[in-house]
């Protein structure tokens, strides 16, 4: 007799192991071949990432470069008290995203790389990585201002009025 074991969902794996719940989690995914996304499809992966703030994360920071995403963001618990496994929502994420991209350029096929990178944060280390969300379109010599760029946004931003 053989006994069928149940998938636990929380129990994920690609090429590297992916944290499910717990501290906050610092999250990358990029572009295919690291294409340069469009404004206008930048906006709507970020409005893709943004729609699940206070749903099943607690976004702490959200940044959409020309070719990836950065995400600190913390894993809320379902209804039945257990955390949602962040590699549903991070699916989500990337498919609505890629269905209205390919949408809108007129486009199909893959926008996202199916791994993504995503660390637990230490004690101490929260900061540290908000910093380096907010300072990423500085590095990459979009804006110099990280306020002035549109696709980001962090607890307590105050964004300059225009």
């Amino acid at each position: 007799m053989r006994i069928k074991l149940e998938r636990n969902p929380y129990d994920y794996r690609r090429k590297l192991p992916h944290l499910q719940f717990g501290p906050p989690l610092f999250i990358t995914f990029s572009t295919l071949e690291r294409w340069e996304l469009p404004p206008a499809a930048r906006q709507l992966a970020f409005e893709s990432c943004m729609y699940e703030h206070q749903r099943r994360l607690t976004m702490h920071a959200v940044v959409v470069m020309p070719d990836h995403v950065h995400l600190l963001a913390t894993v809320l618990n379902e209804a039945a008290g257990k955390p949602i496994p962040v590699y549903e929502i991070l699916e989500d994420i990337k498919n609505a995203s890629a269905h209205n991209i390919n949408k809108l350029l007129h486009r199909h096929g893959q926008v996202w790389v199916k791994e993504s990178f995503d660390r637990m944060l230490r004690a101490g280390e929260f900061e540290k990585y908000l910093e380096y969300i907010k300072m990423n379109p500085v590095r990459r010599g979009l804006v110099q201002n990280p306020d002035d760029y549109q696709w980001l946004w962090y607890e307590g931003q105050k964004k300059p009025k225009k």
